[in-house]
C-alpha cells in the first residue's frame, strides 16, 4: 500500500472510530440519564398502573370498530355517570388514579378510543375526530341508557368530547350535564394566537405525517425500537413531553410503554385530524357546565391556550394544576381529582332520575 492510500485508509478509520465511539458514548449517556430519571422518588406502583377495572365490554361503534369499555363503581340515584376518554397513543389505564378514587362514589365507564389499547383498529370511519364523537355516544348508549353522565376528556379524548358536541347537540343538558376537558389544546386557537407561524408549522407537520403514513414499515421499526433497544430513550422522550421534572418514573415508564404500544398506523391519522380540528362552532354547542384542567407546567396545550379556551366556552371554570405537565390526572392526582369532585358537587343535582346498574369496584389484569 503506498503512502496516500495509507494515509486514507488511517484517516478513514479514524473516522470511523470515532464515530463509533460517539455512538457509544450517546448511548452511554442516554442510559445514565434514564438512570437518574428513574432514581426519582416513587411514591406509585408500576404493576398497578396497568390494572384493568371491572370486567370487558365489547362495543361495536357506528363502522364496525370494536371498543373495549370497562365500568367499575356505584352510582347513588341522581349522580351522573363519569365517562373518561384518554389522549392520543394511551390508553383507558391512563385514568387509574381517577377511577381508584372516584369509583367509591360514581360509576366510572372507562374505554380504550379506536384502535389505542385493546380496542379494534378503526373501520371505514378512519381516526378522524367526528369517528372519535360518535364512538363516544356509542359508549354512552351501550353504558348510560338512562340517568346523566358527565364526560372527562384529556388531550384528544377532550377533543372528542367537543366534537360529541358539535355533531350531536341534543345530547347537551339532556344525558350529559357536565364535561371536564384536561391538558388540552385546540389547533384554531393556536393559529389565532401565533399567526403564520402556527399555520406553517401545521403545514409542515402535516406533510411528515403524510409521508410516515405512506410507510408503515418505517413507522412499525420506530415502534420496535421504543419498546426494545430505545427504551431508555423513549423513556426519557416521553418524561421531556408529557411530563414537569421530579415526575414519578413508574407514570413516566407507563406512558412511555402504553405509547410505544400503539400501532404505528394510528400515528399519522390521528395526528392529521387533530391539526385540523376547529373547535369554533363546538364551543358554542358545549352548552353544559365546562372544567377545563391543565398542568401548570404543560408544553404540549399550555395554561394561556387552556385560559383562552375557557374564555370561549358558554359556562366553563378553569383549574391550573401545580407541580403537573402533559398528564396531570396522572402526575398529580390528588388536585385533579379534587378540582373533578369540586366541579361535580356544584352541578345542579338531578333529583328523581333512576340509578345506573353499577359494579364492584375491583381491577382486573
Amino acid at each position: 500500500m503506498n503512502r496516500a492510500l495509507r494515509r486514507t485508509a488511517v484517516a478513514a478509520a479514524a473516522v470511523a472510530i470515532g464515530a463509533g465511539a460517539g455512538l457509544v458514548a450517546g448511548r452511554r449517556a442516554v442510559r445514565n440519564a434514564a438512570r437518574r430519571a428513574r432514581s426519582v422518588r416513587d411514591p406509585a406502583r408500576g404493576e398497578a398502573l396497568r390494572a384493568r377495572p371491572g370486567d370487558p365490554i365489547r362495543v361495536e361503534s357506528f363502522d364496525g370498530t370494536p371498543l373495549e369499555v370497562r365500568v367499575v363503581g356505584e352510582g347513588a340515584p341522581g349522580r351522573p355517570a363519569l365517562v373518561f376518554a384518554h389522549g392520543f397513543s394511551l390508553d383507558l389505564t391512563t385514568w387509574h388514579f381517577q377511577w381508584m378514587d372516584l369509583a367509591r362514589t360514581h360509576r366510572c365507564i372507562l374505554f380504550d378510543q379506536r384502535g389505542h389499547g385493546r380496542s379494534g383498529g378503526a373501520g371505514p370511519g378512519g381516526y378522524s375526530v367526528e369517528s372519535l364523537a360518535r364512538d363516544l355516544r356509542a359508549v354512552l348508549d351501550a353504558t348510560v341508557r338512562d340517568g346523566s353522565a358527565v364526560l372527562i376528556g384529556h388531550s384528544m379524548g377532550g377533543m372528542g368530547v367537543l366534537a360529541l358536541a358539535e355533531h350531536f347537540p341534543e345530547e347537551m343538558g339532556g344525558r350529559v350535564r357536565g364535561a371536564v376537558l384536561a391538558d388540552m389544546g385546540a389547533a384554531d386557537l393556536l393559529k389565532e394566537a401565533l399567526g403564520d407561524v402556527a399555520v406553517r408549522a401545521t403545514a409542515s407537520m402535516r406533510r411528515a405525517l403524510l409521508a410516515l403514513g405512506g410507510r408503515p414499515r418505517t413507522g412499525e421499526r420506530a415502534r420496535r425500537f421504543a419498546l426494545g433497544p430505545g427504551r431508555d430513550l423513549a423513556f426519557l422522550a416521553a418524561r421531556l413531553t408529557n411530563f414537569a421534572p421530579g415526575a414519578p418514573p413508574s407514570v413516566v415508564e407507563h406512558v412511555a410503554q402504553v405509547s410505544a404500544n400503539t400501532p404505528a398506523e394510528v400515528w399519522p391519522e390521528c395526528l392529521i385530524s387533530m391539526l385540523d380540528l376547529d373547535i369554533r362552532d363546538a364551543e358554542a354547542k358545549l352548552s353544559v357546565p365546562t372544567l377545563v384542567l391543565v398542568g401548570a407546567l404543560d408544553r404540549l396545550t399550555p395554561p394561556a391556550a387552556a385560559r383562552r379556551m375557557t374564555s370561549e366556552l358558554l359556562d366553563a371554570r378553569f383549574v391550573e394544576i401545580a407541580g403537573a405537565a402533559h398528564v396531570s390526572m396522572m402526575e398529580q392526582p390528588a388536585a385533579f381529582n379534587e378540582a373533578v369532585e369540586s366541579f361535580l358537587a356544584s352541578l345542579p343535582s338531578l333529583p328523581g332520575l333512576p340509578s345506573t346498574e353499577t359494579a364492584p369496584v375491583r381491577a382486573a389484569p
